[in-house]
């Protein structure tokens, strides 16, 4: 059995500088020793024989390009090289803005369907709605197949200030309409919802751990105790993690003075460090449940690995994905960047939940597929588990190290209702299309709406809605088999309500309709009034 790790008393405040190393650093430090020296003369070298000699004409450029994630790959899988682009794009959204026209899309039959205007952006301010299709950008065509979603972005995406005119179908006249609009920030936001689940516990779904995550989170858990909270359900399901500073000061919410958070140890003693709770969080007495799934990683494996070490909280869901390694990020001159792994966390009772990546980076990619099938998303007893890998909580409840953080309660992939035609329809985008087309069709009524509350109390009937759906399936080339539609009939009306709703209101309506069947929201209720009064957990 492991040990927990020597402590060394660090006030949290004072740690959010080692925190940091768990995150992403701006800085730039190379080694000049000798051997690299050597290794730097060797490389120049080569290059200028490529320069000079080399039967073709070639671009050093585009060759160092394509060569430095060759190098990069034989480290590690989270070592990973940007360029000045990619990198831009990248922290933009982890900062929590970026420079835009302020719409969120959806490609529609090749085309670009605004689903949302952000109110007060660039946007909403030269006249665009939901429901416009556009058409054309900056005088060139913008639909058919080349128009992926990142060809989008790409093209509606700009430095501050910068125009883009947009040629604008509008379904209420055959007109083409024009709007120049003028790019500004546009706010990303990390908490995608919250509510009251039911009387007495608060929903948190969090898609990212950004620059402001910390910040949104605690206003929305302030605001679901002003309504009564007592416990609360942080969904970290799809969060594959971010600023690892801020699962801390999260995490230091929950605890009381003095207990661990995380850990990390690299290869040199400065980057080494502990963290520990100061005392000063404001939900010290909360009952808490944190939903992962094997997309949640990094920043939510430190959260969730840090409540369930320390026996303050219930991990429901299924195995986490298993990233516990630390890159720093190093700035190169041309403003591109290297994220290089330097260190490895730990959670509170010592484990390190880094899966094997011995295999190489093939076996590693496709590690998440496997657990499809194997089967260890439908059953608990196909979960690989090192158990040479053994740990105990602070109460002494068992956990293991390496492959992810198991979770205290596994919830299986709800299977019911996925018949042949839902996974079809699905597949195709017709959710998402139909509830477009229906939001376009209704608009006029549907815009009177004050929320999706209101939105379910006057929607069609069920059978009217599915029939419609069904209809429009068809005419997108789906044919009708009724033995199927029946057997998924709830999971296709309810989601069709959720994408409806959020096309609607936004994200803050979607989650309140599908969470009513979702499995894993029901389990951690269920699970937390088991436990009531029963925290720390000791079971």
């Amino acid at each position: 059995m492991n040990t927990r790790p020597k402590r060394q008393f660090i006030w949290l405040p004072l740690a959010l500088a080692i925190a940091l190393v768990t995150g992403i650093f701006f800085g730039s430090r190379f080694s000049n020793n000798n051997k690299v020296a050597e290794n730097d003369r060797k490389l120049n070298a080569i290059l200028n024989l490529i320069a000079t000699d080399y039967v073709d004409t070639t671009n050093l450029h585009d060759l160092i390009e394509l060569s430095i994630p060759e190098i990069l790959s034989n480290l590690d899988p989270h070592t990973s090289y940007f360029t000045a682009e990619d990198l831009k794009a990248a922290t933009d959204d982890l900062n929590g803005s970026f420079s835009g026209i302020g719409i969120s899309f959806m490609m529609v039959n090749d085309t670009i369907g605004v689903v949302e205007v952000i109110p007060g952006g660039p946007s909403e301010k030269v006249g665009l709605m939901a429901g416009d299709q556009i058409v054309m950008i900056d005088d060139s065509v913008a639909t058919g197949s080349k128009m992926t979603n990142s060809e989008v972005m790409k093209r509606l995406r700009g430095d501050k200030g910068t125009k883009v005119k947009l040629g604008i179908k509008r379904q209420n006249t055959s007109k083409l309409l024009t709007f120049t609009v003028t790019r500004g920030d546009i706010p990303v936001n990390s908490v995608d919802t919250y509510y009251m689940i039911d009387n007495a516990t608060g929903y948190i779904k969090i898609n990212q751990f950004g620059r402001h995550t910390y910040d949104e989170f605690i206003t929305a858990m302030a605001s679901l105790a002003d309504e009564g909270a007592e416990r609360y359900l942080i969904d970290l399901r799809g969060n594959g993690g971010g600023f690892m500073e801020m699962a801390v000061l999260m995490v230091n919410e929950f605890l009381p003075a003095d207990q661990p958070i995380v850990f990390t140890k690299g290869r040199y003693k400065h980057d080494d460090g502990e963290v520990w709770s100061d005392g000063n969080g404001s939900f010290q007495d909360a009952e808490v449940a944190v939903l992962i799934d094997e997309f949640s990683a990094s920043a939510s494996e430190i959260f969730a690995g840090a409540l369930q070490d320390n026996d303050r909280g219930l991990i429901v869901g299924c195995r986490s994905f298993g990233k516990g390694l630390v890159q720093k990020e190093f700035m190169l001159p041309d403003n591109s960047a290297i994220r290089l792994t330097t260190a490895r966390y730990y959670t509170p009772s010592g484990r390190c939940i880094q899966k094997d990546y011995k295999e190489g980076m093939l076996s590693y990619e496709k590690e998440v597929l496997e657990r499809y099938l194997n089967g260890e998303l439908y059953s608990r007893d196909s979960m690989k588990i090192d158990k040479s890998q053994v740990f105990n909580t602070l109460y002494g409840r068992t956990v293991y190290g390496g492959g992810g953080i198991v979770p205290d309660i596994f919830v299986a992939r709800d299977t019911t209702g996925l018949s042949s035609y839902y996974i079809e329809v699905a597949n195709a985008g017709l959710l998402q299309r139909y509830a477009f087309y229906y939001c376009n069709k209704n608009r006029a009524v549907l815009n009177k709406l004050e929320d999706y509350k209101q939105f379910l109390n006057t929607a069609p009937g069920d059978d009217v809605l599915l029939k419609d759906f069904v209809d429009y399936a068809a005419r997108n080339g789906v044919a009708p088999r009724w033995y199927y539609i029946n057997q998924s009939r709830d999971v296709i009306v309810t989601n069709l309500k959720a994408l409806i709703a959020r096309d609607i209101f936004g994200n803050q309506a979607f989650y309140p309709i599908v969470n009513r069947q979702d499995n894993t929201v029901l389990a951690a209720l269920k699970a937390l009034n088991a436990h009531k009064a029963a925290f720390p957990i000791t079971d």
